[in-house]
């Protein structure tokens, strides 16, 4: 695979069509969010001398989305794709509001279960179904709700031996597909997914497909953020684009992954559409 150089010609932001006709689910307007970071810089030898070697602080502002404007009607199967460093979990934890834009508003209307990051939230000392009841009263259904569901999830992680174990005593596979299977069981308005589909093993990974597709078709709307551009052309219905925390295109997932493609100068290879 070609990586993105700096004397690569970076195309023109395109203005995303505003969707009529159906009502909003989320609506996003000139969205900025900056980092600070610090870090140690090293002392010059002089300065080394007359500091005792004490290193200086500094601070660097890492732009991770710029001005990102977009609205997501009601049946809406949004595709995020972009290489590494785009601003795609940056703007999938703005929208779960986790992060706190710097600049823009978001708005969203419903109730929203995130899978950012497989396990977040989860304790290692509590066992796998109180794990479960945790995540679903996290996700703002009531205990009995949640219990009513727990069999499910249990059954759909496959974990029916272990649920009453601690979870540290879980391998990552099996941490995985609990937390995967606790997130697309309690109903969600809006589903946010980044990078799921990497849990579990092949017989998994089949399972959660079919279940995001499930899931597609009953919220209202659905995140997805992948390298697979193979699972952003099937389980997508829309698509946009994000490079270095700009917007560059939105259209439909065949028409935006061509034009990824085309940018990063790769084909369209089966092992490409998998994991670009």
């Amino acid at each position: 695979m070609s990586s993105l150089s700096a004397s690569e010609s970076v195309p023109t932001p395109v203005p995303t069509p505003v969707p009529s006709g159906k009502p909003l689910t989320v609506k996003v307007e000139n969205l900025s969010v900056t980092y600070r970071t610090t870090f140690e810089r090293v002392p010059t030898f002089k300065n080394a001398i007359t500091r005792l070697g004490r290193g200086q602080r500094a601070v660097r502002e890492i732009e991770a989305l710029k001005d990102v404007s977009f609205d997501v009607p009601d049946g809406t199967a949004l595709g995020i794709i972009g290489n590494n460093g785009a601003g795609k979990s940056t703007l999938m934890r703005a929208l779960a509001g986790i992060l706190p834009p710097n600049k823009g508003r978001i708005e969203v209307h419903g109730r929203i279960s995130p899978l950012l990051s497989l396990g977040v939230g989860f304790n290692a000392n509590l066992s796998g179904r109180e794990n479960i009841i945790l995540g679903g009263l996290a996700s703002g259904l009531s205990r009995a709700q949640v219990e009513a569901r727990a069999e499910d999830v249990t059954t759909f992680a496959g974990l029916e031996e272990f649920i009453d174990a601690p979870m540290r005593t879980y391998s990552s596979g099996m941490y995985s597909r609990l937390a995967f299977s606790v997130a697309v069981h309690m109903d969600p308005d809006i589903l946010m997914i980044d990078e799921a589909l990497s849990a579990g093993d092949a017989t998994f990974k089949t399972k959660a497909a079919g279940k995001m597709a499930e899931l597609r078709e009953n919220a209202r709307a659905f995140f997805l953020v992948s390298h697979s551009l193979a699972s952003i052309q099937q389980l997508c219905n829309d698509a946009i684009w994000l490079h270095k925390g700009e917007l560059m295109m939105r259209g439909t997932p065949q028409e935006v992954c061509a034009a990824y493609t085309k940018f990063v100068q790769v084909g369209d290879s089966a092992v490409i559409l998998e994991d670009l």
